[in-house]
């Protein structure tokens, strides 16, 4: 059994769905504060417990026969990091060291984890390879590292293996329309151009278009969330077959701008996007790209989605929230 964290989540419900599809018998461990009872695949097991109840934790994990953990659980707001990091060092580091220390003593040695490429800070080369040096600048982005950091000491001293996954800018919704994305607020770029378009109250705000950049505007990586589900689960595979730990980036390797957000997503839809220019915030990056080259040699990996379909999926399920 697959013991998948925070798959009442985004980008844990599209992992599971995967996986139940593939066969696989999956543990959804999901305290709910952020996740949706609906987005949890009916064919799953589910334990509503937080990771913060070690007591309830191990329980659970005594009651299963798990054989490996992907871990999505976790605080993602960058801002509400920054205004109260020790609600993230308590959620996502005291979480993740006790679900670590959990498995660790039932014998569990497969982990993959869901970091991201805030770890890199603002990176000195385009596209980011994982040879970049790490500098994290906000709390949710150190918090990860942290993490992965752990995980690296476990390896040495008890011989937990593990995969963490570095990703870039998570986009799209499955294409059935079942799960999808659904954030309060929403912080992601693709579903608030969506809702400029449906909700006549709101505005987006862009953040700047004087950035060194072919239309001023900032440049991002964004990949299907099938994608990054598929890597998940190639992640497992490699740990089936391979006793080293490793870091990997997940991206497509191509940046697309705001700007091109914007107009790809008024040419799927036929709708016109109500956006603002607003001055750039503290610490963006004018582009952020990933170098997949890793991904593709280790785990096989080739993202599928393009800009276009990644948008379709995400106006589908935008038109038809379940949660």
């Amino acid at each position: 059994m697959i013991l998948v964290t925070g798959g009442a989540g985004y980008i844990g419900s599209h992992t599971v769905k995967m996986l139940i599809e593939k066969g696989k018998d999956i543990l959804v461990l999901d305290n709910l504060s952020r996740g949706f009872k609906e987005a949890i695949n009916s064919k799953a097991e589910f334990e509503n417990a937080d990771l913060l109840d070690y007591y309830s934790l191990e329980n659970v994990i005594k009651k299963y026969n798990i054989e490996s953990v992907i871990h999505f659980a976790a605080f993602a707001y960058v801002g509400e990091s920054v205004e109260n990091p020790q609600l993230y060092y308590n959620n996502n580091v005291v979480g993740s060291f006790n679900l670590i220390k959990a498995i660790t003593a039932k014998g569990i040695k497969k982990f993959v984890f869901s970091s991201t490429c805030s770890t890199y800070g603002n990176p000195v080369q385009i596209p980011i390879s994982e040879s970049e040096t790490t500098k994290p600048i906000n709390p949710y982005a150190k918090t990860k590292l942290m993490i992965e950091n752990i995980l690296e000491d476990f390896n040495t001293a008890y011989g937990l293996n593990y995969v963490a996954l570095r990703y870039f800018n998570a986009a799209g919704c499955s294409e059935d329309g079942d799960i999808g994305e659904s954030h309060n607020p929403e912080p992601h770029l693709i579903p608030l151009v969506l809702q400029s378009m449906t909700e006549k109250t709101r505005q987006l705000k862009i953040f700047g278009d004087d950035y060194e950049t072919p239309d001023g505007t900032c440049i991002r990586d964004y990949i299907h969330v099938n994608d990054l589900a598929d890597a998940h689960i190639r992640a497992l595979d490699f740990l089936n077959n391979n006793d080293n730990p490793v870091v990997i980036n997940l991206g497509t390797g191509d940046g697309n701008s705001v700007k091109d957000i914007i107009n790809t997503s008024e040419n799927v839809t036929g709708k016109k996007a109500n956006f603002v220019i607003n001055p750039r915030r503290p610490g963006d990056p004018a582009i952020l790209v990933a170098d997949n080259k890793k991904a593709k040699e280790v785990l096989g990996w080739t993202p599928k989605y393009k800009l276009d379909k990644i948008i379709e999926t995400a106006w589908k399920w935008h038109l038809n929230k379940k949660y």
